[in-house]
Formats: structure tokens, C-alpha cells, sequence
């Protein structure tokens, strides 16, 4: 399990004064790329030539983030392969208020946009 943390800034506000619903979906990726930075991984994918691009989405709002608002996004992930899968909750703290969860499955790819195996190397860094 990651835990990362993101700040509601201005500039992510729609016209109702709460962060745009798109700006949900850049923050679970946010969380995705600091997990893989923080397990050393970004610099093996690009050793190898792979990619690991998004597949499919399934994101459920439920609260809204308001300005200065922390979120706290935890992050699991499974293997099914030869797809990882990242199942993402996200509240606002202190409080712990639920505002999205999210359920992204993704899978490796190279430069020819050919899919691949999830690496043994990354495998073995993550549960079934």
C-alpha cells in the first residue's frame, strides 16, 4: 500500500468553486507515478523500453475538493496479468471524508505500441 498526498490548487477549480472532476483523474495518476518513482521502477521501464499506458478506467466521485483541501490517495496493486491493476482511494485530511475511488488497469507496452508481459523484475515487486 502508497500513501501520496496533493493540495487543491486555484487553478484546478471549475466554475461551481470545487476542483474540476477532471482534475480527479490527474491526481490518482499523480499518485501512480510516485509509486513507481518511489520503488525505483521508472528508470528500469525505461531501461527495457516499456511504457506502462492506461487501459481502462472506472472512477467513482464522492465528495467534492474544495480550494487548499488535502487529499491523501492510497494506492494498492494487483497483478492480473498481463495487466497491473491500481485500486485508489482518495480522502480529504484531517477528516477522512471519501471524495473518489478509482480502479485503473494498465498494461506494458514498447515503443512499437506492442503489449508485453508485466517484467519479472516489477512482478516480483507486487502482490497477485
Amino acid at each position: 500500500m502508497f500513501q501520496s498526498r496533493i493540495i487543491a490548487r486555484g487553478y484546478e477549480l471549475d466554475s461551481y468553486g470545487h476542483v474540476n472532476n477532471a482534475v480527479f483523474f490527474n491526481y490518482f495518476e499523480q499518485a501512480r507515478w510516485e509509486l513507481f518513482q518511489k520503488l525505483g521502477l521508472l528508470d528500469e521501464l525505461t531501461g527495457k523500453g516499456l511504457f506502462l499506458v492506461v487501459v481502462e478506467v472506472n472512477l467513482r466521485y464522492q465528495h467534492e475538493i474544495r480550494l487548499g483541501d488535502e487529499v491523501e490517495i492510497t494506492t494498492i496493486v494487483k497483478k492480473d496479468e498481463p495487466f497491473i491493476i491500481f485500486e485508489q482511494r482518495m480522502k480529504i485530511v484531517p477528516g477522512g471524508q471519501a471524495v473518489a475511488r478509482a480502479r485503473v488497469k494498465t498494461v506494458f507496452v514498447d515503443s512499437q505500441r506492442i503489449s508485453h508481459d508485466i517484467p519479472w523484475s516489477i512482478d516480483s515487486v507486487f502482490t497477485s
